[in-house]
């Protein structure tokens, strides 16, 4: 087994429950998102943490999905693009 000091432990465990908030709320999984919501406050996070999590994963969706749409239109011949929540240095990337 591996010899691991539990601040290591508590990191990896709020890096795990912050990583599965994003997937959750990316997923539109609201079960899902309840029962990590009271995983992360076990695990010592704070509501602000939570929020920021929940919040990049929204803007990150946000951004795929408005990159799906502009693809869309550009396949179906619909001109209309959006712009995407992102700096132009970030090169078609979704999350700003």
């Amino acid at each position: 087994m591996e010899n691991v000091r539990p601040a290591e432990q508590t990191f990896e465990a709020r890096t795990e429950v912050l990583i599965a908030i994003g997937a959750a709320t990316a997923a539109n999984c609201i079960p899902c998102f309840e029962h990590l919501y009271e995983k992360a406050l076990e695990v010592g996070l704070t509501h602000d943490e939570i929020k920021k999590a929940a919040d990049l994963a929204a803007q990150v969706k946000k951004g795929a999905h408005l990159a799906l749409t502009n693809s869309i239109n550009e396949i179906i011949g619909v001109e209309e693009q959006h712009d995407l929540p992102c700096s132009e240095a970030a090169d078609r990337s979704c999350c700003g």
